[in-house]
């Protein structure tokens, strides 16, 4: 058995499927990590989406903010917007099935000494920290108030975090931080900021730079940073290679962390 980890897939379904022709993935064996952004800005948002679902047990998803865009949009909360790509989504037979599906994914996966997220860790969160603040959202997500929830997230308050922020302003600050956060202050204030490192705002760090980290005794597994790239330390797997930009969709397989990459595929007319 093999644990193969992917970076942002965003829609690149031709690509996805070429990357795991190259690792030749048995989903009876093996089992795929997705570190979020499965879906839109590329052309088969709506196949990379039932492929996934149907793999069951053998994947294990993180939502990324696309992901969290397309449960929004379905409730009538945010518009499409000309850029977007899951309009496919939303128009097909299966909707229901596969919203429901993806409504109900976590934020976070913890396993032994991995911890996957799509975006990062404030630097003052422990492990365990940022997987307790994970199951407030993920909770909220999958029950009764889902959309009360992405209509808070799109349209509410997204303030700094705080631990002292109560009902949906602390569940948007913690979701904005595991989702969107690139770079950071030492206390843990986020920027908007989505270039390269070097031209990062000025007193703000990539947050796995930033001293004293709470949570680097884990190795982090994360996305969303198409500026950064590939980028692998010790303790530090960031994936997102810029597959819907035209680069490569990257897996990393855990056990020998063995990289394989493809290049963007375009799939267009095919679904």
């Amino acid at each position: 058995m093999a644990i193969y980890a992917i970076g942002d897939i965003q829609g690149c379904a031709r690509s996805l499927e070429r990357l795991l022709e190259l690792i030749r993935f048995d989903p009876s064996v093996d089992r795929l990590w997705c570190v979020g952004d499965l879906v839109n800005r590329g052309p088969g948002s709506l196949r990379v989406l039932r492929y996934l679902k149907q793999l069951g047990s053998a994947t294990q998803i993180v939502l990324g903010n696309h992901d969290l865009f397309l449960l929004a949009v379905s409730e009538g909360i945010v518009a499409v917007r000309p850029k977007d790509t899951i309009q496919d989504i939303l128009a097909a037979d299966d909707r229901t099935e596969l919203l429901e599906w993806l409504r109900r994914q976590p934020l976070h996966h913890h396993e032994g000494a991995y911890f996957m997220v799509h975006a990062g860790l404030l630097p003052q969160w422990s492990i365990d920290d940022a997987a307790r603040l994970a199951r407030e959202v993920e909770c909220t997500l999958a029950g009764p108030e889902s959309r009360l929830f992405l209509q808070a997230l799109f349209h509410g308050n997204t303030p700094q975090w705080s631990a002292t922020l109560t009902g949906y302003e602390r569940l948007t600050a913690i979701t904005r931080a595991f989702t969107r956060l690139r770079t950071c202050t030492a206390e843990g204030a986020l920027s908007g900021f989505s270039g390269s490192p070097s031209d990062a705002p000025h007193g703000h760090l990539p947050w796995f730079r930033i001293p004293g980290r709470r949570n680097s005794d884990h190795t982090i597994l994360f996305g969303h940073w198409a500026a950064l790239g590939l980028h692998i330390e010790s303790n530090l797997l960031g994936l997102d290679s810029g597959c819907v930009w035209g680069r490569q969709l990257t897996a990393i397989r855990l056990d020998d962390r063995t990289l394989f990459q493809v290049e963007y595929a375009d799939d267009r007319g095919r679904s």
